[in-house]
């Protein structure tokens, strides 16, 4: 069997960063890309601001209290995505197999050597450094010999780091590293198997499948593979993105107007950073419902132009719940998504859809998911 030679780039605070390449005097100040208002998130964040603790689809009144010195800039999807395909065509010189995971990281498959350089940490090499003289941008790369161990390996050395991974070194890499750094493993997960006694990947890996199987269901067996070193999926080109958005259950049903009204703001709040991180625009927005018996009920708008920003997409869906209410019996999650998009993204990796993402939130009322579909 050939062994593969993977590369996962990743770029460093994109969207924050072109913000700083484009703006001088936005360079060393803690810059976020999203919205002031009260109502506000972030949607992506400089190095500087992540300092203080700000991350993506934070509220950005959450981020205002951690640096109050934060300076919002207004999202420039169009500039985002001419850069992000500037650094596509970078990439296809070295391979047909490029797998974009959103318009600033992507996969590449560069066991076929088609340049003659030699070897994958080379190739990433060349790469970051075409990236940094053709755009000014920094980009981390990730080398290995399959996709998880790449991209845990591309947020090694962050920022504008290199860090290659060989297969001899792959199974003790992953042993050391905290589960919580496992993609698919968030905040409610790992507190999940830290419960079990699960803290590293060392532990994950001494579990039985069946074992894992009992506690995490059909997540079990990405998890004992990835405890393995083990990560048999091929980069696969770029596939065009349906829809993108986010869900949350709740930890008891809700029935009330003003309740589900505030609890539908952290899925607006999880579902814009999303669609701002794909740099997506669609004319369809769907909210749905699962009542406390599993019934699930689904509302959609079409409009005539595409959503585009958070106020529209939250005014939206805010109409879509209400057209619902009143309720005979409780909601137990809401979710919103966007579809017919003009998109860049592409969701070929299962560690894209749901597999227990729970992004940043001030409450403990919820567990978030990511929904998004090819």
């Amino acid at each position: 069997m050939t062994l593969r030679k993977i590369i996962h780039i990743d770029m460093d605070a994109f969207y924050a960063s072109v913000e700083q390449r484009d703006d001088p005097t936005l360079r060393g100040r803690p810059v976020a890309v999203g919205s002031a208002q009260a109502r506000g998130v972030v949607a992506a964040a400089s190095y500087e601001a992540r300092a203080f603790g700000v991350r993506s689809a934070m509220a950005s009144v959450t981020a205002l209290r951690r640096c109050p010195s934060l300076v919002f800039v207004p999202p420039r999807f169009d500039v985002y995505r001419a850069v992000s395909q500037q650094i596509r065509a970078i990439f296809a010189d070295y391979t047909d197999l490029i797998e974009p995971l959103s318009l600033d990281e992507a996969y590449l498959d560069v066991t076929e050597d088609r340049r003659g350089i030699g070897s994958a940490t080379a190739i990433a090499a060349e790469i970051r450094a075409r990236i940094k003289a053709d755009t000014g941008l920094t980009a981390s790369a990730g080398v290995s010999y399959n996709k998880f161990i790449a991209k845990l390996a591309s947020d090694q050395n962050k920022p504008d780091g290199l860090c290659v991974i060989k297969p001899a070194q792959g199974p003790a890499f992953v042993a050391t590293l905290p589960v919580k750094r496992f993609h698919g493993v968030g905040p409610v997960t790992a507190a999940k198997m830290e419960s079990l006694g699960i803290l590293t990947g060392a532990d994950l890996r001494d579990r039985s499948l069946e074992e894992l199987t009992r506690h995490f269901g059909s997540s079990a067996g990405y998890f004992h593979r990835a405890a393995h070193g083990e990560d048999d999926r091929p980069v696969q080109p770029d596939r065009p993105l349906k829809s993108v958005g986010a869900e949350r259950t709740f930890d008891i049903d809700l029935t009330e107007e003003a309740d589900l009204i505030v609890a539908l703001e952290p899925v607006i709040d999880a579902a814009w950073a999303r669609i701002a991180r794909a740099g997506a625009s669609g004319r369809t927005l769907t909210l749905k419902a699962k009542f406390a018996d599993f019934r699930l009920v689904a509302r959609s708008r079409t409009l005539g132009t595409p959503l585009f920003d958070r106020l529209q997409i939250a005014e939206t869906g805010r109409g879509l719940l209400r057209s619902i209410l009143p309720v005979d019996q409780g909601i137990r999650l809401l979710g919103l998504t966007l579809s017919g998009l003009n998109s860049e993204m592409s969701v070929n990796d299962p560690e894209q859809r749901p597999l227990n993402f729970e992004a940043h939130g001030d409450s403990p009322l919820l567990v978030r998911s990511l929904v998004v579909t090819a």
